[in-house]
């Protein structure tokens, strides 16, 4: 397995001879920058400690980091994804109880959920996401548009940027059939827990609610509203698009605001979800994930040193430069945030949303079987057949 280390020689130099070295995992490399000043300024403070950064692809993230975690030999913090990669974590027994560490009050007690099991914190989620398309607000202004509040809205917003020669959506092959699915859904599945209830064999993929959500994503395609070849564009690819302004609407989430801001800007974003139902049906405005979590490998022999790092990053200060660094938001309280970017998410946190629906998922086999049925409607499967093809997976995921 490959790792790519990123922690500063000029921070390493900073500490004691005969330091501990602690390892960090995660999977964001475009925060590279950003942790290896906090590292720097984590180092500084505590010299017998050195942290050694490393960074995998997010897409095989789970797969790689599982085998060096579990070894004894890996990680000594990591970052981990709710839902289905968090629950195959805490099965093999990688995280340390985190319930009586202090820095867990610094954080709003609603978003730590995702990381519990059986009533003890195991992982505490860094960064709140919304996982919904962002859109140009420029390019909506100038056409006069304004972000739909139903199917029919969404249609006709799409066929006028198209019209005038934008992309309306640009989808990542790569990333958005996990992501995308999550807004299209959130109001045409019949409750909340309908993804668990499918784990439990008491809905299937092949009712209505699926397929007719995959026939909605299948008319966005047969109208020409994604970009050619949606599922050969990777995320890079689809927001190098988008901040060239090429598409009005980039179909990933919160988390690539600041990404897109570096490569141009000018740009002024915004957050905007389809809503797949009549206006007086919308039950959800849009999808929130508490994600990024960090936890403490129970193999590490370094364990203090390791929560030494966690109880840094959490505090207001430090991750205030985290935030307005990388242009995540946090669940953590107190936090100030200074970009537009920022400002423009922090909108979102007066408005409905849903969690995020794929990660209540405990199966990963499941989980890749609704991304797969996305996959299958854009490569011209019709709706009812990828909709049984992936119902015939999760069947066997559940025995």
């Amino acid at each position: 397995m490959a790792l790519v280390g990123c922690a500063s020689k000029d921070s390493a130099s900073n500490s004691e001879e005969g330091a501990t070295t602690i390892n960090f995992l995660h999977w964001r490399g475009e925060d590279t920058e950003v942790f290896n000043g906090l590292i720097e300024k984590f180092e500084q403070e505590n010299p017998s400690i050195n942290v050694e950064m490393n960074v995998l692809p997010s897409d095989s993230y789970i797969a790689n980091a599982s085998a060096t975690l579990l070894s004894g030999e890996g990680a000594d913090v990591f970052a981990s994804f709710p839902g289905s990669q968090f629950e195959a974590l805490q099965e093999s027994g990688a995280y340390v109880d985190l319930s009586n560490e202090a820095f867990i009050d610094r954080f709003s007690e609603s978003l730590l959920g995702a990381g519990v099991k059986d009533g003890k914190q195991l992982a505490v989620p860094y960064q709140l996401v919304y996982n919904i398309p962002v859109y140009n607000k420029g390019i909506f202004e100038k056409l006069g548009l304004e972000p739909p509040t139903d199917w029919e809205g969404f249609l006709k917003v799409s066929e006028v940027l198209k019209e005038n020669g934008y992309d309306p959506i640009l989808f990542a092959g790569d990333i958005s059939p996990g992501q995308f699915i999550n807004p299209m859904v959130m109001n045409n599945q019949p409750s909340d827990d309908t993804f668990a209830k499918l784990e439990k064999g008491e809905e299937k993929l092949t009712n209505e609610w699926f397929v007719k959500t995959l026939s909605q994503i299948q008319e966005l395609n047969d109208k020409g509203y994604f970009q050619k070849d949606p599922l050969g564009t990777k995320k890079e690819g689809a927001a190098a698009l988008f901040a060239q302004e090429k598409g009005a609407i980039l179909a990933l989430g919160s988390y690539m605001m600041s990404t897109v801001k570096q490569q141009n800007p000018e740009i002024e974003q915004g957050l905007i979800s389809p809503i797949t139902v009549p206006e007086g049906e919308m039950k959800y405005e849009g999808i929130h994930t508490s994600t990024f979590m960090l936890g403490v490998n129970a193999k590490s022999e370094h364990q203090e040193e390791a929560l030494k790092f966690i109880e840094f990053l959490t505090q207001p200060d430090i991750a205030a430069e985290y935030a307005n660094g990388t242009g995540q938001m946090l669940t953590l309280n107190d936090i100030q945030y200074d970009s537009p970017e920022l400002t423009e998410t922090a909108k979102w946190l007066e408005k409905k949303t849903l969690f995020q629906p794929r990660y209540t998922i405990s199966k990963e086999q499941v989980s890749k079987a609704i991304e797969i049925a996305v996959q299958d409607v854009l490569s011209g499967v019709e709706p009812k057949e990828a909709a049984k093809k992936a119902q015939e997976e999760v069947s066997r995921a559940i025995k």
